[in-house]
Formats: structure tokens, C-alpha cells, sequence
């Protein structure tokens, strides 16, 4: 299969780039990352998580961060509610699009959220019933879609029936994440093939870390059969607090810079983007991972390669 004329970015910084973060991040300059990302072309940005604090202390002021930010239209500002005690507190917070998030290893589900993967499908049940009624939006999250770092591989029939199960519970679209970053471009397809054959009107995204370096290839690989919306995070930011040995995800800017120059559009400006990028590295004093944001000193035009 030929490449897309264009793709879709879904920026996750703000949500799951920052969640793994130990020092304090104030909730202003969580507001103006996100305003950022929406004047720099991102028009699907995961903006926070109704969790348990406890579990994710640096995502405290979720209903703070979504009260902060300026809504533009045409953008969407989806929110992680792991259960109905979190979705209630999203709807109130004024949240239209939320995600929840299942594991295709029994292993992880356990030690992510003390529940077995057949538990976790029950508790969204009653989140996809009443946004399906509300009028909310819902994303369904894979995660161990390719390794595990409790189980080792995971096989693709494992994340293809999770994707059944969150699709006829009613979810619209699902991502489907390589957590720990173990993925190489010739097991894309084997996974996320059988899942567009199973509902060519599902959609179904790929969630990328990029601790090997594999990121941008497995990111081809995924456009080559087919994937047309990409999870990325600015600037690199990110990782599975539960994962063991997760670093950060796939950068917004990489993804954008490597798509300029194979002539698939993303709508994003990347010069913007990379500013931001190297803007909110150092608001939370931590080194850009991003190829491109790091690079900045050899520029390199982000133009189509013409052949020779």
C-alpha cells in the first residue's frame, strides 16, 4: 500500500507525556502547552486524566487544567476515565471526549490497575453507555499490544479480541499502543491488519514509543497497511509510569518533520511545534527527545523529497 496523502496527529504530551514527570508541573503551564498545541495546527490533544491522584499525583488539577484552557473549534480535548467515578468528575469538568484503557496482557491489567482484563471491559461498560446518551465521544486505549514487560510478546490474536470486546461495547475508535517500545516495522502489520479487517469502520490508531529507536519506522510501516492517525507527544515526552523500561513516546515533531518530507500532510506547523517543544523541556527541566527540536542547530527543510 502506497502512503497517505495526509495523516492524523493526536497529541498526547500534555496527558501521558507529562504524567510521568516527578517533579511539579503548575497547572498554568499546563494550560498554555495545550492552548500552544491547538494554535499549532493539533487538532486532537488528550488533555488531562480523571484518576485516582494518588496514582497519578501530577495530574491532580485535571478539572483545573480543562476550566484553563481556550477551546478553539474544531479541536478536541480528550480526557482519560478509567472508571464512572472519573467520568462523572470529567462531564462535570466539561470534558466531550473521554478514553478509557484496557491491556492485551493479563500481567500489566493486574499490576496497572489491580484488575484482570475481563474486569476492566466491565467497568466501561456503564462509561460507553452514558457518553453514548451524553453525547460524548469514546476512545478506547490498547496497551502491551506487542510486549509486555511482565509477559514478554504478546500475540496479535490477543490484542485483535480485546479490540472486539471495546468495539461491541460501543467504543469508536481505539489506539493501539507498543508501551515498552518493542516493536519492530515488520510486526506492524501482522497486528494491526487483522484489526481494519475486522471493521473497516473502526477507527484505529497507533500509539508508538520510540525507546529502541523504531518510532518513525514503525510509523511507515503502520501507513503502509493502512493506520492514518498517529498518538504522538511533543517534544518526546513521556513513558509508562508502570511499565518498567518505557521511555518516551513517539515526537509530534519527528513524526511531522519525517511526514513533510515524504509529502504526507499532517496540517500541523512544524516550526511552531518545535518551539514548543523546546519551550516545555525546559519549563520542566528535562532534555528535548525529539530528533528534530534537538537538531535545530543543522536545519534541514522539511520540503518534499523531489526525485533525482
Amino acid at each position: 500500500m502506497t502512503l497517505p496523502a495526509s495523516i492524523e496527529l493526536v497529541e498526547v504530551g500534555p496527558r501521558d507525556g507529562l504524567q510521568n514527570e516527578s517533579g511539579d508541573v503548575a497547572t498554568n503551564t499546563k494550560i498554555e502547552l495545550i492552548d500552544r498545541l491547538a494554535a499549532a495546527g493539533l487538532r486532537t490533544i488528550e488533555a488531562t486524566s480523571f484518576v485516582n491522584p494518588r496514582a497519578v499525583p501530577q495530574l491532580a488539577d485535571a478539572a483545573k487544567v480543562l476550566a484553563g484552557i481556550t477551546r478553539r473549534a474544531g479541536v478536541t480535548y480528550p480526557v482519560l476515565t478509567p472508571n464512572e467515578r472519573g467520568y462523572d468528575a470529567a462531564i462535570t469538568a466539561g470534558a466531550t471526549s473521554v478514553a478509557v484503557f484496557a491491556a492485551a496482557s493479563e500481567s500489566f491489567s493486574q499490576r496497572n490497575i489491580r484488575a484482570s482484563i475481563a474486569e476492566s471491559i466491565e467497568r466501561f461498560r456503564p462509561i460507553v453507555a452514558r457518553a453514548a446518551d451524553d453525547g460524548v465521544h469514546v476512545r478506547g486505549y490498547i496497551s502491551t499490544a506487542w510486549g509486555c514487560p511482565f509477559e514478554g510478546e504478546i500475540a496479535p490474536s490477543a490484542v485483535l479480541d480485546i479490540t472486539e470486546r471495546l468495539a461491541d461495547l460501543g467504543v469508536a475508535d481505539v489506539s493501539i499502543g507498543d508501551t515498552i517500545g518493542v516493536a519492530v516495522p515488520t510486526e506492524i502489520e501482522p497486528v494491526v491488519g487483522p484489526i481494519l479487517e475486522f471493521d473497516a469502520d473502526l477507527r484505529v490508531a497507533l500509539h508508538l514509543h520510540d525507546t529502541r529507536g523504531m518510532g518513525i519506522a514503525n510509523a511507515v510501516a503502520g501507513m503502509h497497511a493502512g493506520i492514518t492517525t498517529f498518538d504522538t507527544s511533543v517534544g518526546g515526552l513521556g513513558g509508562c509510569p508502570f511499565a518498567p523500561g518505557a521511555t518516551g513516546n513517539l515526537a509530534t515533531e519527528d513524526l511531522a518533520w519525517a511526514c513533510a518530507r515524504m509529502g504526507v500532510s499532517t496540517g500541523v506547523d512544524l516550526d511552531a511545534l518545535t518551539h514548543i517543544a523546546q519551550w516545555i523541556t525546559s519549563e520542566i527541566d528535562r532534555p528535548v527527545s525529539g530528533h528534530i527540536a534537538r537538531a535545530r542547530r543543522w536545519p534541514w527543510p522539511a520540503e518534499p523529497i523531489e526525485p533525482t
